[in-house]
C-alpha cells in the first residue's frame, strides 16, 4: 500500500457532494427533462447515486428500479429497499428472469460470463424503457475504478444518459456514501454485481479495490511509470496486470469509431 496516494485519495466530501449535485441538476436542464431512472441494485453505488439524485431534484423526481433475477441475493432487494425507504423515492420491482431465461436457455453450455451480460444488458432495457415510459434520464452509477479496468459490461450497465459517479474512485464512493448518511450496511458490504450466488467484484478482478485504488492514482492521476510504481511498493506483476487492463478495455471507454468519408462530423453540436 502506498501511503501518500491513500491519503490524495480523500475527498473534500462537502465540495464534491455540491459539484455532483449541481451536476445533475444542469444535466437535467440542459437537456429538459425533469425525472430520472436508477437502477437500483443495493449496492454501495446505485444507492449512492440514488441519494444524490433525491438531494439535487427531490424524492418525487426519482424513480428506483430494482430488477432481480432468479439467483439474485435477497438481501439485495432488502439492502435497495433501505434506500427506497430512506429516501422516499418513487419505486418499482421489474424482475428479469423470464426475458433473460429466454436467452440463456437456447445454449445450456452458456459460460456465467455471458450470462452475466445478458442479465446486465435485460436490466438496461428495462431501465430505458422506463425512461421512454416516464421521460426521464437514466442515471450511470459506474465509479472511476470499474470504468478504467473494463469491469463494466458495454449497453448493460455502462449505458446511461449521464453518470455523477464516473469520475470517483471506489474508496472515494465510500468516503461520500459515509458522509452522506447510507447505511454502514451498504457501504460495508462486499461490493457485487449480483449477477450469481456468491459472485463479487473483487473475486473476480483477483485484488482489492483499496490496493488498486492507490495504483490507479499514481497511474492515471499523477502519469508514474511502472519502475515508479514500484519504487512506491506496489508489485511489478500488479502493476503490468492493471496497466494492461487499462489499454485492453479502453475501447469500452470511448464512442464506436466512425469511418470517415466525408468533412462532416456526426457528433457535432450545431
Amino acid at each position: 500500500m502506498n501511503n501518500t496516494a491513500a491519503s490524495d485519495l480523500l475527498l473534500d466530501v462537502s465540495k464534491v457532494r455540491k459539484i455532483l449535485i449541481d451536476f445533475i441538476r444542469n444535466e437535467l436542464t440542459r437537456t429538459n427533462f425533469q425525472q430520472v431512472v436508477i437502477g437500483l441494485s443495493g449496492g454501495l453505488d446505485s444507492s449512492l447515486a440514488c441519494y444524490l439524485a433525491v438531494e439535487a431534484l427531490g424524492a418525487g423526481h426519482v424513480l428506483a428500479i430494482r430488477m432481480p433475477y432468479s439467483s439474485s441475493s435477497p438481501e439485495s432487494l432488502e439492502h435497495a429497499q433501505l434506500v427506497i425507504q430512506a429516501t422516499q423515492v418513487k419505486s418499482q420491482t421489474i424482475p428479469i428472469s423470464g426475458m433473460a431465461d429466454a436467452l440463456i436457455m437456447r445454449s445450456p453450455e452458456m459460460s456465467a460470463f455471458r450470462k452475466g451480460n445478458i442479465m446486465a444488458r435485460s436490466r438496461m432495457i428495462v431501465l430505458f424503457d422506463q425512461s421512454a415510459a416516464n421521460n426521464a434520464l437514466v442515471v450511470g452509477t459506474g465509479n472511476k475504478t470499474e470504468i478504467l479496468l473494463g469491469y463494466s459490461t458495454l449497453y448493460g450497465d455502462a449505458a446511461c444518459a449521464f453518470n455523477p459517479l464516473g469520475d470517483l474512485y471506489k474508496t472515494q464512493i465510500r468516503q461520500l456514501a459515509r458522509a452522506m448518511g447510507l447505511p454502514e450496511v451498504i457501504i460495508q458490504k462486499p461490493p457485487s454485481a449480483d449477477l450469481w450466488v456468491g459472485q463479487t467484484d473483487e473475486g473476480e478482478l483477483g485484488f482489492t479495490y483499496d490496493e488498486v485504488d492507490q495504483l490507479l492514482y499514481l497511474l492515471v492521476e499523477k502519469h508514474k511509470s511502472i519502475e515508479e510504481c514500484e519504487t512506491a511498493g506496489f508489485d511489478r506483476k500488479f502493476v503490468e496486470q492493471v496497466l494492461a487492463r487499462i489499454r485492453q478495455y479502453r475501447f469500452k471507454r470511448v464512442m464506436p469509431p466512425i469511418a470517415r468519408i466525408t468533412q462532416g462530423d456526426a457528433g457535432l453540436d450545431l
